[in-house]
């Protein structure tokens, strides 16, 4: 198993790939062996956790402000967002604010405009060859199943945002890299992409990098498990009729062996 964990982190540091998070110290800080996150208490947590809505419309606000300048959410259409319980109307000016390809004129010239509450968020790089261009090779991933695809999820991602640190004295660094403590080798080509204070939230919540990472993990939950909340009311639901049902069965059965004996 350790073997395959260093695999998987060399890879990761050689594609330059973003991974998850958390805050604290790491139980393995070796090069060899990925660093574990510090696990966090989120709202969405346990078999009756939920999304925060609120949290997670700040998170969006964070990821379109900072991440969506180097990161893509290609799953996600601008209408999902009513998921959020933002209105039709907030959908249709946020998706206004934005331009995206939309095909090409009667020249063949590519044509942009305005997004609609129907177009993909907008993705910051026309093709996969600009983005690493523009990243000095690594590729920035797509962010929209970005939680379900690193392990310890949320904890990962939320560390990774938050785990930025001036490297050791003895660690030699390499050209272009920042040191992180979550990151498997610790030597990340995505610079500190949160400081405090980058972003204003209209509803006054703090903004410190640790508000705003929190917020954008948990936007990024959203997104990549819209379906939760209900999921798990359902769950709920059909947990406690299972409950009633075996109860009034226990009691069917009482009454029914009772006249037997």
């Amino acid at each position: 198993m350790r073997g395959l964990r260093s695999l998987l982190a060399a890879a990761a540091l050689a594609a330059g790939l973003v991974a998850s998070p958390a805050v604290g110290p790491a139980v393995a800080e070796t090069a060899q062996e990925a660093p574990v996150p510090a696990a966090q208490k989120w709202s969405f947590s346990g078999i009756l956790g939920t999304v925060d809505l609120a949290s997670a419309q700040r998170g969006f606000q964070v990821y379109s402000e900072v991440c969506a300048v180097c990161h893509s959410m290609r799953q996600l259409h601008y209408r999902d967002l009513t998921g959020l319980g933002l209105t039709m109307d907030q959908v249709k000016a946020i998706a206004a604010s934005f331009t995206v390809p939309q095909g090409f004129d009667d020249q063949g010239a590519p044509r942009e405009g305005p997004a609609t509450p129907a177009s993909q968020f907008r993705s910051p790089y026309p093709n996969e060859k600009a983005a690493r261009a523009t990243n000095n090779g690594s590729l920035p991933p797509d962010l929209s199943l970005i939680v379900n695809a690193r392990e310890f999820e949320a904890d990962y991602v939320f560390g990774l945002l938050t785990g930025y640190a001036d490297p050791p004295a003895s660690m030699k660094m390499q050209d272009g890299m920042n040191y992180n403590r979550i990151f498997p080798g610790h030597q990340i080509g995505m610079p500190r992409p949160l400081q405090d204070g980058q972003v204003t939230f209209a509803d006054g919540t703090a903004n410190t990098t640790e508000q705003m990472s929190r917020d954008v993990v948990t936007f990024l939950m959203w997104a990549a498990n819209p379906e939760m909340t209900e999921r798990k009311q359902i769950g709920s639901r059909v947990i406690l009729f299972l409950i009633l049902l075996t109860g009034v069965t226990y009691c069917v059965k009482r009454k029914i062996w009772s006249d037997v004996h």
